[in-house]
C-alpha cells in the first residue's frame, strides 16, 4: 500500500515471524546460542523464556532456516494445549507411522523404536513446543518420560520449550519437579532496551528500503521505541499504523504527531507533562514570593503567572474570513476566525488539516469541507487557498 510512497521494497513491519529479518539482540543472540548447543550436546529438555511478542518464536524459525535437514528431523507442536495420549498419536504420525494402538505404554514403545532407527541413521529428533504455558500439567508431567528414551551416553529426542515467563510458575509445581529438574539448558529474552528498540527499528527499515532516505524522523524514533516499551511485535504495530497513517497524510518522514496520534488510537498514555508543570509552577510561585509583598497581588493575576506549557500542536496565525474567502461566496458565521493555506502540488486535505491543527480526524474534515463549500475532498486544485476554522469556536 505505502511501498512506493516510502521507497520499500517489501512490507518492513509485519507481525509475522520472518527469519530474513532477525535482529539479533544480546538476549536473541544468548537464546539461539542455547538452542544451537542444547541441540548439539544433546542436552534433552531446552527452555526459551519471554514475555508476549519479545521474538521467541522467530528466533526458533531461524534456528531451523539454518539446520542440517540431514541430520536433524524437526517436529513443530504449535497447539500445545494437547493430552498426552494424543501428543503421542501426534509424534508417531509426524514419523510417519500410524499408531498401532491407543494405549499410551504402547505408543511410547513405538515411538522408542522409531528413535532408535533414526539414531542409527545418524539422525536427532526435536520437537519444538510453542506457547508451551498452555501444555496441560498432566501432559507435562507424562512429557518427561520421553527423556529416559535414550543410549547410554545421550538422549534419543531433544525437546525446546518456548514459553511465556509465567511458565515458571507451572514448572515450580510440586507434581513437575521433575520435569523442571531435567531441563539442562535455559534462556530467557528480555525486553529491547532504548538503544536496542531504535537499532531494531533501523534494522528492519534498511532490511525493506531501496535508499537511505529517512523515513521517520528522530523524535518519531524514539517515541515510537518510548510507547512499545521494548516488545518488537508491539513496535512492529505502531510502525506499520504510523506509516499507513503518514502515507494517508502524504507525509515522509512521518513525525511525532502522527505516531502519537496512534499510539492514542491503541490506547497507550503519551508522555506525562504533569511533573513538569507542577514543577514550573513551583519555581514560579517560590520567584514571586521573594519579590516582596507590595507585589503578591500578582499571584493572583492570570497574566502573571500564566506559564508556557509544551504543545503538542503547531500555533498557527489566524486571519478575518474577509480575508481569504473568494469575492461572491458568502461570509462565514460572524465572528468566527480562520487560519488559510494555499494548496501545492502533493498536498491532500488530510496533509493540510494536519499542518495546520496537528492531527487530523474525520469531524475535523468534515467541518474544513463545510468552510470552504466543498463536495470532494479528494479534489483540491493546486494554487487555490482552503480556510480554516477556528476549533474552540465550533
Amino acid at each position: 500500500m505505502y511501498l512506493n510512497f516510502y521507497n520499500l521494497n517489501k512490507e518492513p513491519f509485519q507481525i509475522t515471524p520472518d527469519p530474513s529479518f532477525l535482529f539479533l539482540s544480546p538476549g536473541h543472540k544468548g537464546a539461539l546460542a542455547s538452542i544451537i548447543y542444547g541441540v548439539e550436546k544433546k542436552k534433552g529438555f531446552i527452555l526459551i523464556l519471554g514475555a508476549v511478542g519479545v521474538g521467541k518464536t522467530t528466533i526458533l524459525r531461524a534456528y531451523l532456516e539454518k539446520v542440517d535437514r540431514e541430520k536433524l528431523t524437526t517436529i513443530y507442536l504449535f497447539n500445545s494445549n494437547i493430552s498426552y495420549a494424543n501428543l503421542l498419536k501426534y509424534l508417531l504420525r509426524e514419523v510417519g507411522l500410524v499408531p498401532e494402538s491407543d494405549e499410551v505404554p504402547d505408543m511410547v514403545h513405538q515411538f522408542h523404536q522409531a528413535l532408535m532407527k533414526e539414531y542409527e541413521k545418524g539422525k536427532t529428533i526435536l520437537l519444538l513446543i510453542d506457547e508451551a504455558q498452555n501444555m496441560p500439567v498432566d501432559t507435562l508431567e507424562n512429557l518427561r518420560m520421553l527423556s529416559n528414551l535414550e543410549t547410554d551416553s545421550e538422549k534419543l529426542i531433544q525437546v525446546i520449550f518456548s514459553a511465556q515467563t509465567e511458565f515458571e510458575k507451572t514448572l515450580n509445581l510440586e507434581e513437575l519437579q521433575q520435569l523442571k529438574q531435567r531441563i539442562a539448558v535455559k534462556a530467557v529474552i528480555n525486553p529491547l532496551t532504548h538503544e536496542e528498540g531504535l537499532s531494531y527499528i533501523q534494522h528492519r527499515l534498511k532490511t525493506a528500503a531501496n535508499d537511505d532516505g529517512a523515513i521517520f524522523t528522530p523524535a518519531a524514533l524514539r517515541e515510537l521505541v518510548r510507547s512499545a516499551k521494548g516488545i518488537p511485535r508491539v513496535i512492529n504495530v505502531l510502525c506499520d499504523n504510523s506509516l499507513i497513517t503518514a502515507f494517508g497524510y502524504g507525509k515522509r518522514p512521518v513525525d511525532v504527531r502522527v505516531v502519537r496520534e496512534i499510539t492514542g488510537n491503541f490506547g497507550i498514555r503519551g508522555q506525562s507533562y504533569l511533573p513538569w508543570v507542577v514543577g514550573v509552577l513551583a519555581m514560579f510561585a517560590v520567584a514571586l514570593g521573594g519579590v516582596g509583598i507590595k507585589h503578591r497581588h500578582l499571584l493572583s493575576t492570570p497574566k502573571a503567572t500564566a506559564v508556557a506549557l509544551p504543545q503538542a500542536k503547531r500555533t498557527v496565525q489566524v486571519k478575518p474570513a474577509s480575508q481569504v474567502v473568494k469575492p461572491g461566496q458568502p461570509l462565514p458565521a460572524a465572528g468566527t476566525a480562520y487560519a488559510q493555506r494555499v494548496v501545492t502540488k502533493g498536498d491532500t486535505l488530510a496533509k493540510l488539516i494536519v499542518d495546520v491543527y496537528g492531527h487530523v480526524n474525520p469531524k475535523m474534515i468534515k467541518m474544513v469541507k463545510k468552510a470552504n463549500y466543498m463536495e470532494n475532498e479528494d479534489l483540491i486544485i493546486e494554487g487555490t487557498r482552503i480556510v480554516f476554522p477556528d476549533l474552540s469556536k465550533q
